[in-house]
């Protein structure tokens, strides 16, 4: 998975714990995340109190935001798609934005028996289209053994199954033209772009969820090429890009042999390219 964090908090509001909600409570922890520099304190310390069980972890994941860790990462989870995601420290954090991208995969596949998704973070996508499409086989792979770990708690309850290694070498050989929607949220920042972002995302999470090569598109480009293989006919491939890089995005896709367009969502600012084995 790949972009910048998003603007705004990525979980809803929760319940304040009890007893910790006093008016000065807020106030102490709205005024500290200010201080860090935090644009959604206000959001931010309601989160803070509702998932805090005593005032000692209320301070210890106030310090802890405070000091620049996501906010995902400081309560163990983000919201994606109406599902709570366990987020671990260390894995890439679901973007709102990435919604988007499961809307248009089940607009595109909505009764396929297979789901497969690569660089697959925390396994979020895989959960959310399992938990919109019901019976259905979840299939998902990372490089990074901290985002297997995570993706196969959050696939569990669907009885998904997360795979470590690199893109279609981790799948069972099984899937091979079976796969009805393969989602493959890839890195692509460009190399000497990533030092440029966030610290949340440049300091916290894995630089190969991150750096996506030269201009961005290596990682894009090697799953554009070995879809056909994987996919069943009119399986579709969906990957999230940057309006910058969506012209050079589709051309890949189109040289891999799939037919392809371009879906964008203005509210978001989401750039989902969307490939079908013909």
């Amino acid at each position: 998975m790949a972009a910048p964090p998003s603007a705004s908090p990525s979980p809803s509001p929760a319940a304040p714990g009890p007893g910790l909600a006093t008016p000065g409570a807020v106030a102490v922890v709205v005024s500290a995340l200010r201080a860090a520099g935090c644009v959604f304190a206000e959001e931010e310390a309601e989160l803070l109190l509702g998932s805090a069980r005593s005032q000692k972890e209320l301070t210890s994941m106030v310090d802890r935001r405070a000091a620049g860790l996501p906010l995902e990462h400081v309560l163990g989870w983000a919201e994606f798609h109406g599902l709570r995601i366990a987020v671990d420290p260390g894995v890439f954090v679901p973007r709102r934005r990435t919604e988007f991208l499961v809307d248009q995969a089940l607009a595109r596949a909505p009764q396929t028996p297979v789901v497969v998704d690569l660089c697959c973070g925390s396994g979020a996508l895989g959960a959310a289209l399992a938990a919109a499409l019901g019976a259905v086989e979840v299939h998902a792979a990372d490089i990074d053994p901290a985002a297997v770990r995570c993706a196969r708690r959050n696939l569990a309850p669907y009885g998904g199954l997360a795979h470590e290694g690199d893109l279609f070498d981790a799948l069972p050989p099984g899937l091979r033209g079976r796969v009805g929607i393969l989602t493959a949220n890839v890195p692509y920042v460009p190399s000497d772009e990533v030092a440029l972002l966030p610290p949340e995302a440049r300091d916290h999470e894995p630089k190969t969820a991150l750096d996506g090569g030269a201009d961005g598109l290596d990682v894009l480009r090697r799953v554009a090429a070995g879809a056909s293989e994987w996919l069943a006919p009119g399986g579709c491939l969906l990957t999230e890009t940057s309006e910058r890089q969506a012209p050079a995005a589709v051309a890949a896709f189109r040289e891999a042999g799939l037919t392809t367009r371009l879906a964008e969502s203005e509210e978001l600012y989401a750039h989902v390219v969307i490939g079908v084995r013909s």
